[in-house]
């Protein structure tokens, strides 16, 4: 007890005195600079504007840079499966698809998955209104589900419009739009 006696005397007498106001500590501190900030990467921007080249069916299209790109969240019945020829309403979609975007500018957003098993991009696709807000751009993903030309089709992880591509699913079969009424 005898060595840390000389201590708590000090400290005693230091706390007297900050508490007084006669000793204090300082508010500004200078700091060396010891060490180097490397510059961080900018996100990659989760949106991007290309031109449609063509449509090569209900859910699928090729754009600029000759990449071909998949909806996300989406199934449309098939026109050129090589087991499943045309099916139920395949035409339709495919045609819908190309009145819609083929030659048109359209907004891509990326979800968590670059592409898919056939290497084909997977976005979201708006249609770019260049008399509009963003917001009233047309969502094809969305549009194709709503008028029923498209399945609600989910494949985690890209799930970010999943329950909306769900609710236009079940709307468009309730109102027997599309596929829900010339399939059944």
């Amino acid at each position: 007890m005898k060595k840390y006696f000389g201590l708590l005397i000090y400290l005693g007498i230091v706390s007297v005195l900050f508490a007084s106001g006669v000793y204090y500590f300082p508010t500004t501190v200078q700091l060396k600079k010891t060490f180097s900030v490397l510059p961080t990467k900018q996100p990659k921007a989760k949106s991007s504007s290309v031109k449609v080249l063509r449509v090569v069916d209900g859910d699928t299209i090729e754009i600029e840079g000759n990449l071909k790109l998949r909806y996300i969240g989406i199934d449309t019945p098939e026109t050129k499966h090589p087991t499943k020829g045309v099916q139920c309403f395949g035409k339709e979609a495919s045609d819908k698809n190309k009145e819609l975007v083929e030659g048109k500018m359209v907004r891509l957003e990326k979800d968590v998955s670059e592409t898919d098993r056939y290497g084909r991009l997977l976005r979201y696709v708006w249609l770019v209104d260049d008399n509009a807000t963003a917001s009233a751009e047309l969502f094809v993903n969305d549009f194709l589900v709503r008028e029923g030309y498209a399945h609600a089709s989910t494949f985690p992880p890209d799930v970010t419009y999943s329950k909306q591509f769900v609710e236009a699913q079940q709307e468009a079969r309730d109102n027997n739009r599309g596929l829900w009424d010339k399939c059944l």
